[in-house]
């Protein structure tokens, strides 16, 4: 079977560098934004994924009502309201869509540039059809919501392949659990692990990074980001937490909770004891999900927890 058209065109947008120069500056700018804390929230770590997806579906349900309203007789004063709903609920969603798309990958953002542009072309089509209903010419109304819904069904697509192609928004962590097999895996030996150093190993093939505190406690976290799948290993430790040396993300060591974004999804955690000088980990019971210090000692046991992809 032969590639379809469709994701053809597509797939050459993803290698495409003549847009790059624009894509830096817009990147500059969005994160440049003061948007302090709001940052996060428009990524979306207080729902556990990103909430433009959500936040979309105002805008769409509105402009598409108001499409079926517009094949029905009598209902022009409806179908402006809803035109009037989705052009207001456009901005925000605009604004959380900018944020997500500022740290993604260079062939991500190549497709998603396509995505806003064709989405800023849905918004001008149905302004120009709440001008028009406003000013009573109906009929010109109607055309230029049909035509900005038909934007909307062509950005959705793009916004599709953005999310299931190119996998951006997804957690890239996900998989460590079903991976890892249960039990204690042997890393080294506790002189491997240089107190406040990353070191990465391995576990079943999953990447896995390793930080040994002064005090002597080690946490383990999976190594690939959850993210995008940066390399935690080469991230900066500190405060009890490692920065993503890709986007920024910050996890906590002791339990892999994501203090900051982009990451919406924490990591998969892993717990550490230390045996006859050799350090064993196993995946945690629980994902992180509270905000305090959940370090726990046992016998001979060190609990620390994982996020993250190793590269």
């Amino acid at each position: 079977m032969r590639q379809s058209r469709a994701l053809w065109l597509l797939d050459r947008v993803e290698r495409e560098p003549r847009a790059d120069t624009m894509i830096d500056a817009l990147r500059t700018g969005i994160r440049a934004l003061p948007l302090g804390r709001g940052r996060d929230a428009l990524h979306g770590r207080w729902l556990g994924h990103p909430v433009h997806p959500l936040m979309v579906q105002v805008p769409i349900g509105s402009w598409l009502s108001a499409a079926v309203l517009d094949l029905r007789p009598g209902r022009s004063r409806e179908a402006r309201l809803l035109v009037g709903v989705g052009l207001a609920a456009a901005a925000p969603a605009a604004l959380a869509g900018a944020v997500d798309w500022a740290e993604l990958h260079r062939q991500q953002q190549r497709v998603g540039l396509v995505h806003a542009l064709t989405n800023a072309a849905a918004v001008g089509l149905y302004a120009a059809s709440l001008a028009c209903r406003v000013k009573g010419r109906e009929a010109a109304g109607r055309a230029y919501g049909f035509l900005g819904l038909t934007a909307v069904g062509l950005g959705g697509a793009l916004g599709g392949h953005l999310a299931y192609r190119q996998a951006s928004g997804a957690n890239h962590a996900e998989d460590v659990p079903h991976v890892v097999s249960e039990g204690w895996h042997r890393i080294g030996t506790v002189d491997e692990f240089p107190a406040g150093r990353p070191v990465r190993r391995s576990v079943d093939d999953v990447p896995v990074l390793v930080v040994r505190e002064p005090g002597g406690t080690i946490h383990a976290l999976a190594e690939r980001c959850s993210h995008l799948s940066g390399p935690l290993s080469e991230g900066t430790v500190a405060d009890g937490c490692v920065q993503c040396p890709w986007h920024g993300s910050v996890f906590r060591l002791s339990d892999g909770w994501n203090v900051r974004g982009p990451a919406t999804a924490p990591q998969p955690a892993f717990e550490t004891r230390i045996v006859d000088g050799h350090v064993d980990v196993r995946l945690a019971q629980e994902p992180a999900a509270k905000k305090g210090n959940t370090d726990r000692t046992r016998t001979h046991v060190e609990v620390g927890t994982t996020h993250g992809h190793g590269s």
